[in-house]
């Protein structure tokens, strides 16, 4: 009976340790296609985000192949990460995970991935997004963003708009409309990808973990779009 229950004891802890390192990789995975979505969003600067929204703003929040489906269907919507950003100093901080839920937005999506990416201007904004759920265009004020290198056309909605909105599909990117959109933070992929109990806060705002090589090469890559 020792040697039965022993050999489930260490079966079980063999599942275990394989669904973990399964979930790591996913993470990976997800950081890195994050640092695809940006570059390709970036790759055409007379169409991307205006460089100088990327200099000056607090967060970047990617959410990479998001379907409309996994917010009719499923309760834990698309699945990405946030960086903040020192608009002083210029670091960026290593990656959190976040998870975001449904808005009327959801319909403007059709049927096909969308990649979806937020610029966060403010403090206060960035704030927000560290309590347990926050919804957009109620708790927080969210519009969509400017495309171009230059941001002039769009001043008024710069001053008023803690956070600006886009979305990339089929090739096409532009600022998307994200009210009602709902965001939350995944303690469970943090702890997965970074092994250790770490919220959103002591990632993005207490610096209490170094990057991961994959973290590090996303901080490069929002680095390079941000230091023009």
């Amino acid at each position: 009976m020792k040697i039965n229950f022993f050999s489930i004891l260490i079966a079980l802890l063999c599942c275990f340790l394989f669904s973990v390192t399964c979930f790591a990789g996913k993470l990976e995975t997800r950081v890195e296609n994050s640092i695809d979505v940006l570059n390709e969003i970036m790759a055409i600067p007379e169409k991307g985000i205006p460089i100088d929204l990327l200099k000056r703003c607090r967060a970047v929040a990617i959410f990479p192949s998001v379907l409309k489906g996994a917010f009719i269907f499923g309760a834990q919507g698309g699945k990405g990460i946030i960086c903040s950003h020192d608009p002083q100093t210029g670091q960026w901080s290593p990656p959190a995970f976040f998870t975001i839920g449904a808005g009327s937005w959801g319909l403007q999506i059709g049927g096909q991935s969308t990649d979806i990416l937020l610029v966060i201007m403010t403090k206060r904004g960035l704030d927000s997004l560290l309590t347990t759920k926050v919804k957009l265009g109620g708790d927080i004020g969210v519009a969509a963003g400017p495309v171009g290198r230059r941001a002039e056309a769009g001043v008024d909605l710069l001053l008023r708009a803690e956070i600006l909105s886009y979305s990339r599909s089929k090739g096409l990117f532009a600022g998307l409309s994200l009210e009602g959109a709902t965001i939350f933070q995944n303690p469970d992929a943090n702890r997965a990808f970074y092994g250790k109990e770490l919220s959103g806060r002591d990632i993005l705002i207490d610096k209490k973990i170094k990057p991961t090589p994959d973290g590090k090469k996303l901080i490069n890559t929002l680095e390079k779009y941000s230091s023009h």
